[in-house]
């Protein structure tokens, strides 16, 4: 790496560090003078605190939304800054090409969108249970709706409310098939508990409190479900766990592109059209990343006459335009109006080839 490499890299990185703290300060600044009800609906101290958690949490999902503009602020702020300041005229004049001055900006916004799927693929996932609670409900005792759902081994489940906190559905109702298929078991509880699977022979389901009938005579799957005492029983369940009973209408957006894909082959077909679209977005998320940066980097350097901050007014204007499009075909494809392949490439293929017109009609 030569001297010219590092200076560049050191001023990308820190125009990048810098972005990074303005848009996630002013990001959660908005969001905290908008909803300071919400936080303090508890009391002072308690909204402190929450406030906190909060944040601290939901900084994660904010840089995965704000990812791609701020690689491409930091890249236009450095670039515009060498500019302003006429450090790329000497390099010019010495014959060193457009393209090679831009290497470094553009293996360090390589880097740094690679740090994006990074969070996109083992953060957000790991605290999907945090990011899923709403501001005055951190601790999960807010009361959650109950979605009737289908497990994988066709038992149906309902409830009536539940509350994270302790996982626990009131007035609860599931249908057992037996073991031959031809009839079903219908038990109701006034409470049940999710247990996660471990090396508890009851865990990986349901533990039903106060059921209605107490008991069933001549019960032949215990597979499926198993009378621990009159009126406590055990229902096993392999998909539906109390996040897919409380589920919103985003709670796929929290998961991994490995997991999309899993969901995307099971038998659950809600939100089945935005939940490939997503998982296809993903898929080309460098690719949109690199090209925004390219195509936002050509607009500030391809008249060197132009002023900089009107070059740098250009490049937002090009940067809301490109933005509009990728949302624009997310909708159509959420909506089963294109193929969800079709929405996420759409964007590369429409700006993919004036992009690269743009970057090679870049003056040296």
């Amino acid at each position: 790496m030569k001297i010219l490499d590092r200076l560049i890299i050191l001023a990308y990185i820190r125009s990048y560090a810098i972005c990074l703290v303005s848009l996630l300060s002013l990001y959660i600044v908005i969001d905290l003078c908008t909803n300071l009800e919400a936080f303090f609906a508890n009391g002072f101290v308690k909204g402190l605190e929450t406030i906190g958690t909060y944040y601290l949490y939901r900084s994660a999902q904010i840089f995965d939304r704000l990812c791609e503009p701020i690689v491409l602020a930091a890249a236009m702020f450095t670039v515009a800054w060498m500019q302003r300041n006429n450090e790329l005229m000497p390099l010019l004049s010495a014959g060193v090409p457009t393209r090679r001055v831009l290497r470094p900006v553009l293996i360090g916004a390589m880097f740094l969108l690679g740090l994006g799927i990074a969070n996109q693929e083992l953060i957000i996932p790991r605290i999907a249970h945090v990011l899923a609670r709403d501001r005055d409900d951190m601790d999960g005792a807010k009361k959650q709706y109950v979605q009737a759902s289908y497990d994988a081994n066709t038992i149906h489940i309902e409830g009536g409310q539940a509350q994270r906190h302790g996982m626990v559905v009131t007035d609860f109702h599931c249908m057992i098939p037996d073991q031959q298929g031809y009839g079903q078991a219908h038990l109701s509880a006034r409470e049940a508990r999710y247990v996660p699977a471990s090396q508890n022979p009851y865990s990986g389901g349901w533990m039903l409190i106060d059921t209605t009938p107490a008991e069933i005579p001549d019960w032949d799957n215990p597979k499926l479900a198993r009378m621990i005492d009159k009126g406590k029983w055990f229902v096993y369940t392999r998909t539906i766990d109390f996040d897919a009973v409380t589920r919103n209408g985003t709670w796929y957006m929290l998961f991994s592109t490995t997991r999309l894909h899993e969901l995307l082959h099971s038998s659950d077909s809600r939100r089945m059209e935005s939940m490939a679209v997503l998982f296809h977005m993903r898929l080309t998320r460098p690719l949109v990343g690199m090209l925004l940066v390219v195509m936002g980097l050509s607009v500030i350097l391809r008249d060197p006459n132009r002023h900089v901050f009107i070059s740098s007014g250009y490049c937002l204007v090009l940067t809301a335009i490109f933005f509009a499009a990728v949302y624009g075909f997310k909708f159509l494809g959420d909506h089963d109006l294109i193929a969800p392949a079709v929405a996420a490439w759409l964007p590369i293929l429409l700006f993919g080839p004036p992009a690269f017109v743009m970057f090679d009609s870049m003056h040296t």
